[in-house]
Order: C-alpha cells, then structure tokens, then sequence
C-alpha cells in the first residue's frame, strides 16, 4: 500500500461529502483508477448529523471508524494511524479539496527528499488567501510574542517580527520549516513508527506543531512544497464552537511551552509566559463572548 488517507470528521456532513468528492476526482490514486495504491480511513467523532450514515453509504470504499466519543483531533486520528497500512499517510481535514494530481506531486516531493519526514502544501482560503499556518516556525517565547503583542501584523515583512508565518518570504518557495499545518499533512510511516502517534494530551490545536518538533528532533526535516495547492475552508469545523476552540487554542500553547521549552528557560520567564497566556485567553474569551453571544452558556 502507497498511501492512507485519513479524514478526521466532526458534524461536517457535507464538507465531507466534497472532500471524498475531489479524492475521487483527484485522478492520481487506485480510487480513480491510478497507479498510487491507496485507502481511505473516514474516523467520524461521534457526530449528531449523519455524517457517518453519509459516507457509508454515498462512499462505500472508504474504511468508516465510529468513534464512541469526540476525544479531540490526536485521539481521533490516532485511531485511523494504528489501522494505517500506507508507506505514507496523508493526514487530511474534511474541509479540504484536493486538486486533481495534488497526491501524485506530494508523493513526488517526499521522494525527491529522503531528509523530510513531513511534507506540507499550500491552503488557499475560500477567498483565495493564504492559510498563514501552512509554514511556521516554532512558537519560541519571542516568536510568540511578536505575534500576540501585533508586531507581527504590523511588520509581517521583517525577518524578525514575521518569523512565525514567514511572511517575509515569498509564499511560493519551497522551504524547510519548522511545522507545517495538520489540515494536509504527508507523513512517512516509519516516522510515525519512530516518534509515535499525535498526542492526546492536545485535544484541538498544536498537535501537528508538536508532531513536527518531535519529527525533527529524531533527526528528519519538515518541507513546505507549495506546488501543491489545497483548498481549506478554515473554520468550517469550529465556528459553532467558538469559546471551547478558543479555550483549547490557549491550552495548547500552554501545553506546547510546558512540554518542549519549560527547561530551558528560567522560572521567572516560565512564570512570565504562562500568565501572559491566560491572560490572553481570558481577553479572548471576553472578545468571543461580544461577537458570539449565543454561546455564552456553553461549556469549557
């Protein structure tokens, strides 16, 4: 087997229904009759729309996982990575669309890099801009501060403010990078083999940063190869959802410091960290609460 697909869903019926769609239509794969030998593992998260009846039933070649619970995106997929048979396996999110040829080109570059362990490719939004997290760098104490502080908004063309998106480079460079983005992520079985499965400590946000800091740490490097253009309706899974997303998009930073920079810094600059981060999350739930007033009563 060439390749697993695995599609993480989540109440997205019909984003799902187009994403199984522009596989089928990709042209390039054993589902349309190309030479890729792949499969495809749908892991619905206990969804309330139907979207597993949908798939089973509209897609009957793909491998459906019901999950008894929404443990998050790591457990979900991690669920599919254990019945995985490809060489590579693609991870994808159901609000993506595949060009047609865009798995050939994405198997084509990791072959061309035997260094990579991960390959990334460019997410265009609805509105044809670009999905910034595509290419980042590692949300260092600085790094990260420059983005929340806005100077990375305001200097996205200085090498020192926009280093977390890289928006000083030209987005049409393949590069090396510290991560690229889970949405569409290629990863070769033996470094899933190697450093693990996502970890599920990260309910939603900064899985794929961690997985692509432990890639590197064992020695592979991660790629960004924007020949390959993906379309991400950003969003669509999490918008109905907007103060638990919020909560756990802090969270996950929270657990990202603590879990690969807490020892090399001094406890004051933990303790600086840390506070600005909750504090931060309480501006943005305030924030969240102005703009999303339906969702004041739902639970963290």
């Amino acid at each position: 087997m060439d390749l697993s697909i695995v599609i993480l869903n989540y109440n997205t019926r019909e984003h799902l229904r187009e994403c199984l769609a522009s596989l089928l239509a990709e042209g390039s794969t054993s589902l349309s009759g190309g030479s890729i030998q792949a499969e495809v593992i749908v892991v619905d998260n206990a969804s309330s729309d139907g979207s597993a009846e949908m798939a089973a039933s509209e897609f009957p070649w793909v491998e459906l996982i019901r999950s008894a619970r929404n443990g998050g995106f790591a457990h979900g997929n991690n669920q599919a990575l254990r019945r995985a048979r490809g060489a590579a396996i693609l991870l994808l999110n159901p609000d993506t669309l595949v060009p047609r040829g865009g798995i050939a080109v994405l198997l084509d570059r990791l072959r061309a890099h035997p260094e990579a362990g991960i390959i990334g490719p460019k997410l265009l939004r609805p509105n044809g801009s670009m999905h910034l997290a595509c290419r980042r760098s590692f949300p260092t104490p600085a790094i990260a501060f420059y983005r929340f502080s806005g100077l990375a908004r305001v200097r996205p063309d200085s090498p020192r403010f926009g280093l977390y998106n890289l928006t000083f480079v030209d987005p049409d460079l393949p590069m090396e990078v510290d991560s690229v983005c889970g949405a569409c992520l290629l990863v070769r079985r033996q470094v899933v083999r190697r450093i693990g499965l996502l970890d599920e400590r990260f309910f939603m946000y900064g899985e794929d940063l961690d997985w692509c800091m432990r890639t590197r740490q064992a020695g592979w490097t991660v790629r960004y190869e924007p020949g390959i253009v993906v379309q991400h309706q950003h969003g669509a899974a999490s918008r109905k959802r907007a103060l638990r997303t919020t909560f756990h998009f802090f969270r996950a930073m929270d657990l990202f410091y603590r879990k690969h920079y807490i020892r090399e810094y001094h406890p004051l600059v933990t303790g600086a960290v840390r506070t600005a981060i909750y504090a931060a999350l309480g501006v943005a739930l305030f924030r969240t609460l102005l703009t999303h007033p339906a969702q004041r009563h739902v639970g963290l």
